[in-house]
């Protein structure tokens, strides 16, 4: 696209009479359909009095908020089917579901994917009954809701999620609508500055539209009642221009908006076509956002008995309540409906009229059909190198130590050569401390604002995406991935719980779109958490802590996956899968420390296709029979610390027969009923026998294991160790130590767990129990681990 043209411009900003009464026809219908999904369940075109009989039986859904976002869409409608810019609609207040369901419908792509929802009377009727009810659809703008991205209803994620969407998607216009009860949240505080992050060259644009109607569910909101010139400075420092809009006289409201966003419109044209002719100065652009106060809840009930209620806090959800029982708001409510003249809206057969119809832009430039809100529909798969070729060598199991994540960062260093508009990584200013900086030797860091000769790898044509916001980051990822793009999210362990919620919706928008077929698969949200809590020593007891995997490990099966790889080699096999994956949150968990190699590139492989399997070089299990204890593992702290137990007991206890298992897939562990991943009963009773005790080694809290397990045969016979919030700033292995899951505290609990002990096993443990108090005692004297503890390899 080119600058626009002062004649379009001109008829933006100034519709005419016909442009006029399409705005108002297509506001009045949508406003007409929301008020019936909330409302009706008979008698949907009025063509008799409505009785209490026409009346759901539970009144829900969100009025206030409504008749503004749908004045944005007819705006929004208007200025595509004008100039045929690629849009997407993201609705902060997404609990104004009904609107965008109305929306859809008018335009006609609602009953395209739904077609018993037809545009007749009898299918607005089923419109009607199936918003918020049994065996329908959910009152907010979710993942059932056609040109969505974005369901809002947990508050604070539309202008992270908007912001993603443009990245590397130059044509795209992504409309975030900000409630102003949202804009109190942190999250969306501290979203506003994606403005920084955005390059014209090759990003779209985001128009954010803040709509201040003055009021949240009981009360005012913060910026409704600050002064006008306050709310000016506030996004005028962050880098916005402010252009406002306000009041509630209708035709007057539609020449302000429409002059408004032809205003915004064009500025976003000029400043993306200075960038792409080469005439633009490298200066951060000032993008321009709207500031819409219009009434909350405008044109409904002005009072209902006596009490205000447009305007204010009390339109926020059901205005008339008690309408069966109650005939005066039952009057109301007809008055109400029959305020948008439905005659003049619909025809006979209760299609909407042509004035309607002809707002809407055409095919996938409408905004309920727009490909872009489809991501999968437009994903292509990543050009990925063959991971074999970042292999550590690895000629004896635990002989040599690598930093695992840095050849994880080669690899997508790599993927970022291949795939210059389709992959990025996003991590909150940590991606050198995470072993990931090879990434830099192809893409300098995103960054818009002024940038110092002191800076290194920054710049605005930078694609690595770096602010120091979990938020920011993964909301990001979450609005790239679901427009069609790859990528990986990259924290540390302890902070991805900032997160976590967020991860959580995520997986409810990726399983619910897994029961609709219109809706392609997206690129998996992959999130990598590293600097872990077994090696957070320097930092202590506040980065210590891997509460996502417990969050992660209660999403529905199609969902979930979790990996736990022990060493570079089964990190680099995960990651391969989990790039190449669809409609998946994958968690890769995984220090950035050097640590102990264990498998070549091979075994690794075949390691991470089973999930699970048996170290054999690692126990004195000869699988002649079964064995008198299992020692599990997963995670690659604990496995460090398993491999070292059995070590003990073969030197030390050489006639207790051990087997070692490592876990490196955690959803394997699951029935194959509850799992897709879950390994069979025979399968696992190979790995962990039915009757033997288990010693089981753990990266997160103890529970989650027990939680895996149930169901499995004897799962009482499961002792599990893992993390029991015991840190501080302390040395590796003392963490260990602390949470009772060291090679001795391991040692100890095989004995005391095993079913036949050889002789010695009593001496074992008293030494144990001393090699633990020498320990405590060393590293207080020495501020680090014991030499054999330290400089510990397999076979030393």
């Amino acid at each position: 696209m080119t600058t626009a043209a002062p004649d379009l411009m001109h008829a933006l900003a100034e519709p005419d009479a016909a442009d006029l009464a399409r705005l108002d026809a297509w506001w009045r219908a949508a406003n007409y359909l929301t008020i019936g999904q909330i409302y009706l369940r008979d008698n949907p075109l009025l063509h008799r009095p409505l009785t209490a009989a026409d009346i759901k039986p539970r009144l829900l859904g969100h009025w206030g908020t409504s008749p503004g976002l749908s004045f944005i869409y007819a705006h929004l409608s208007r200025l595509i089917r004008e100039t045929g810019q690629q849009a997407i609609y993201l609705a902060g207040p997404g609990h104004g579901g009904p609107a965008l369901v109305a929306a859809g419908y008018l335009e006609g792509t609602y009953s395209e994917i739904y077609p018993r929802v037809s545009q007749d009377e009898e299918g607005m009727l089923r419109l009607f009954r199936q918003f918020s009810a049994p065996g329908g659809i959910p009152s907010h703008v979710s993942v059932t809701t056609p040109g969505s991205i974005h369901e809002g209803g947990e508050l604070g994620y539309v202008l992270v999620h908007a912001y993603g969407a443009v990245m590397d998607n130059p044509d795209l216009l992504a409309i975030a609508v900000v409630g102003d009860g949202e804009a109190e949240t942190g999250p969306l505080e501290g979203s506003w500055k994606g403005v920084s992050f955005i390059n014209p060259e090759h990003d779209g644009a985001v128009l954010p539209i803040l709509h201040l109607n003055g009021a949240k569910i009981a009360g005012p909101t913060v910026l409704a009642r600050k002064a006008r010139d306050e709310v000016r400075s506030l996004f005028a420092g962050h880098g916005y221009d402010v252009i406002e809009v306000e009041g509630d006289d209708i035709p007057g409201m539609h020449h302000r908006f429409a002059a408004a966003l032809a205003a915004a419109w064009g500025k976003i044209k000029s400043i993306q076509d200075d960038a792409r002719n080469g005439t633009w100065d490298g200066v951060r652009p000032t993008w321009p956002m709207i500031v819409l106060r219009s009434p909350k809840g405008w044109t409904g009930p002005e009072k209902v008995d006596g009490i205000q209620v447009t305007g204010s806090w009390r339109s926020h959800q059901v205005p008339l309540s008690g309408v069966r029982d109650n005939p005066e708001h039952l009057a109301l409510l007809e008055k109400w409906l029959r305020s948008y003249r439905p005659e003049e809206l619909f025809d006979a057969t209760g299609a909407p009229v042509d004035a309607i119809r002809e707002l809407a832009p055409r095919g996938e430039l409408r905004m309920s059909a727009s490909p872009h809100a489809n991501g999968g529909v437009l994903t292509q798969d990543l050009d990925i190198p063959d991971f074999r070729d970042y292999a550590v060598a690895v000629q004896d199991p635990g002989a040599g130590r690598a930093e695992s994540t840095r050849r994880l960062g080669e690899l997508m260093r790599d993927i970022y050569t291949r795939n210059p508009y389709t992959f990025r990584l996003f991590c909150p200013d940590e991606t050198n401390s995470n072993r990931l900086g090879a990434v830099f030797e192809v893409s300098d860091r995103g960054f818009m604002e002024s940038v110092t000769d002191a800076d290194v790898k920054i710049s605005r044509a930078g694609r690595v995406m770096e602010v120091l916001s979990e938020h920011n980051c993964h909301g990001w990822l979450e609005g790239y991935t679901l427009t069609g793009r790859h990528g990986m999210f990259a924290t540390y362990e302890a902070f991805a719980m900032v997160s976590a919620s967020q991860t959580v919706q995520h997986g409810k928008w990726l399983q619910e779109a897994r029961n609709l077929p219109w809706r392609a698969k997206v690129p998996s949200l992959n999130v990598l958490l590293t600097s872990t809590a077994w090696r957070n020593d320097h930092n202590g007891f506040s980065h210590q802590g891997p509460g996502l995997i417990q969050v992660v490990l209660t999403q529905r099966g199609d969902v979930a996956r979790v990996y736990l790889p022990p060493d570079a080699n089964t990190l680099l096999s995960v990651a391969d899968h989990c790039f190449r994956s669809r409609s998946y949150i994958n968690l890769i968990v995984i220090d950035k420390q050097p640590q102990l190699q264990w498998l070549t590139m091979d075994e690794a492989i075949e390691h991470c296709e089973r999930g699970a399997g048996v170290w054999e070089w690692a126990g004195t299990d000869d699988n002649s029979t079964d064995p008198d204890i299992v020692l599990a593992c997963a995670g690659d702290v604990v496995t460090m610390e398993t491999v070292a137990a059995a070590q003990i007991l073969r030197d030390k206890l050489p006639g207790l027969r051990v087997r070692v298992v490592n876990v490196v897939d955690l959803m394997t562990l699951v029935r194959p009923k509850d799992h897709p991943h879950g390994m069979s009963g025979t399968r696992f009773t190979e790995l962990f026998t039915d009757s033997v005790d288990v010693v089981f080694s753990f990266h997160g809290y103890p529970g989650a294991i027990h939680q895996l397990v149930h169901g499995r045969p004897d799962a009482d016979r499961f002792r599990v160790r893992g993390f029991i919030e015991q840190g501080t700033t302390t040395t590796p292995f003392d963490m260990t130590v602390r949470n009772k899951v060291s090679r001795y505290h391991l040692v100890i609990d095989a004995i005391n767990n095993s079913g036949r002990l050889p002789r010695g096993a009593a001496d074992l443990k008293t030494w144990c129990e001393s090699q633990l108090a020498r320990h405590e005692r060393y590293v207080v004297d020495n501020l680090e681990d014991l030499p054999e503890v330290r400089d510990w390899t397999l076979g030393v």
